[in-house]
């Protein structure tokens, strides 16, 4: 596939910019395969998408979707199985990949409390060894990262349709599709902006698969006519746990949105009148929530939407009231996967364009490509949607990487890794050193097949409670076959799994006299990861103190 190369004009504050005008023309870059340095260092490209449960990447789970240009990481470099996050949402994960730090110290415990701008993140320490940088894409917190020569990032969460930027040179907007405007940008700066004579990190940061999932008009057509399997634990009674499970409002048939999520429109839910369940809109401003999305369409946009929505609401229109509870579950769980998975097919398609254009140009030679999302994802599993829960859904997170002539192709590993590892892993791959003060491990030894890993269990802090979705307060100590987790704010619980035994974490073992031993071990190698990583009851306490100081509890 040829390559784009585009251009940006004119970026003025709060302008807004046609796709067609950053487009200056189309060069098929195979015939003029540039001549790579094998510089000492080499290039990196960390790609990370938003809430990308490890569950719809087919070289991890080939049921749901098919994902090739993902998998060719996977069939040229490593896959991780096992691969985890200190804490499952989006703005403190983004933190700790970018400063090695758990949460608790780099003081983005959740969405709400700021970052700690003193930080040094890893860009800082790329940008200063002589590395041109770059991010496109979705930081999360933050308008001016710190670190990055060039970057166009969305504001906050993003929009999928007509996305707005934040640029070194002011606010913008650009018309189209946000997955694709990003790989636009990426493509752009790899092949206008960058020095063929420094190596390169860039950071290639998708909004997509994150809620609401409003795909490209032609997937959302394609991805709206399939249906996917069910798991089995879609109907999760939540018997075998405590209450933090059963509280949870996360719940596909109960705490998902009607047109925010599931694109009926406010009229349908209106003209259906008594049968529809009392599920209170999404909001923005006063704006509900399928039309704060939806009016960013342009009208010539808005009539590719339309015949599928018109679809989407006349099947609801026809169905709904006659459903029984499990019907009615099945349907909007139905309308979960083919939002959700249609946005990823733009990431896998696109991705493919950024593989193509590095393997065309040789660039690929000298290029670490990273992929990963900033946490895992319930697809449906115990019968819910979101992140934040310490059980594997939400916990493990898609990590592959490709390094030519270091990684073995088709290489897979099972250890116990974190997103907390990955800036000190990228500063190694580099020659440069990591501040003391980073809590990861380099991941090199196992990219290059070497026995040199020690790590036996890691440690893992939720905080955002109470917030959206109500997932209570927890810690807890993860080895490959154990999960011990404590939740420890408005109740006192502990939960024990057995994760050879029980790998759907169903049957909470914690009080079974035959676990009694590994309790007690579990406990005290808890007891010692929250002393190694600087965590305690002090800080637990400060943390809640803070939420009542500002009136959330």
């Amino acid at each position: 596939m040829g390559s784009f190369i585009y251009k940006m004009i004119n970026l003025k504050k709060t302008k807004s910019i046609c796709l067609s005008s950053i487009i200056i023309f189309l060069m098929g870059c195979g015939s003029q395969k540039e001549t790579v340095k094998k510089y000492a260092r080499p290039n990196i490209i960390f790609i990370m998408s938003d809430d990308h449960a490890y569950q719809a990447i087919s070289a991890y789970q080939d049921n749901l979707i098919a994902t090739p240009n993902i998998d060719r990481i996977a069939e040229q470099g490593m896959l991780f199985s096992n691969a985890c996050v200190t804490n499952s949402i989006c703005a403190p994960s983004r933190a700790t990949i970018l400063t090695g730090k758990h949460t608790h110290l780099n003081g983005k415990i959740d969405n709400r409390l700021p970052f700690d701008t003193t930080n040094i993140t890893f860009p800082i320490l790329f940008q200063q060894a002589g590395y041109q940088t770059a991010m496109f894409g979705k930081l999360h917190f933050g308008n001016n990262p710190k670190g990055i020569d060039d970057f166009l990032i969305l504001p906050g969460q993003g929009n999928y349709i007509n996305p707005d930027f934040i640029t070194p040179r002011g606010d913008t907007t650009i018309i189209g599709y946000v997955t694709d405007i990003i790989t636009d940008l990426t493509l752009s700066w790899l092949n206008q902006k960058r020095d063929p004579e420094k190596p390169f990190m860039l950071m290639y940061m998708h909004k997509a698969p994150h809620r609401p999932w409003w795909p490209r008009a032609d997937k959302f057509k394609e991805y709206s006519k399939m249906n996917f399997p069910v798991p089995s634990t879609l109907f999760d009674d939540y018997k075998g746990r405590g209450s933090a499970a059963k509280k949870a409002e996360m719940n596909v048939l109960y705490d998902m949105k009607y047109g925010h999520d599931s694109k009926i429109r406010p009229e349908t839910i209106v003209e259906m009148g008594s049968v529809m369940p009392k599920v209170p809109p999404m909001n923005w401003d006063g704006v509900d929530g399928f039309y704060q999305n939806y009016n960013r369409a342009n009208d010539e946009q808005k009539a590719l939407y339309d015949p599928i929505i018109d679809s989407i609401n006349n099947e609801f229109r026809k169905y709904w009231p006659s459903m029984s509870r499990e019907e009615k579950m099945r349907w909007k769980y139905q309308r979960y996967m083919q939002d959700y998975l249609g946005t990823i097919a733009s990431i896998d398609d696109n991705l493919g364009r950024l593989l193509d254009y590095l393997k065309e140009t040789g660039l690929d030679q000298n290029t670490m490509i990273i992929y990963t999302s900033d946490q895992g994802f319930y697809l449906g599993e115990h019968g819910w949607f979101d992140k934040r829960f310490i059980y594997n859904e939400s916990f493990k997170t898609p990590l592959l990487i490709k390094w030519p002539e270091h990684i073995a192709p088709g290489s897979k590993n099972d250890e116990m890794v974190q997103n907390l590892d990955f800036a000190q892993t990228l500063l190694d791959v580099a020659g440069i050193k990591a501040p003391m003060d980073m809590q990861g491990e380099s991941l090199l030894p196992l990219l290059r097949g070497e026995d040199k890993w020690n790590r036996e269990a890691v440690y893992y802090h939720y905080y955002e409670y109470p917030a959206v979705h109500m997932v209570k307060r927890h810690y807890g100590i993860i080895s490959k076959t154990y999960k011990l987790v404590h939740f420890y704010y408005d109740v006192d619980e502990w939960e024990l799994y057995d994760r050879m035994k029980d790998p759907s974490e169903l049957n909470n073992v914690y009080k079974d006299p035959a676990y009694t031993s590994i309790v007690a071990r579990l406990k005290l190698e808890l007891k010692d990861l929250r002393i190694k990583y600087q965590d305690s009851e002090v800080l637990d306490q400060q943390f809640i103190d803070v939420y009542r100081d500002n009136g959330w509890l």
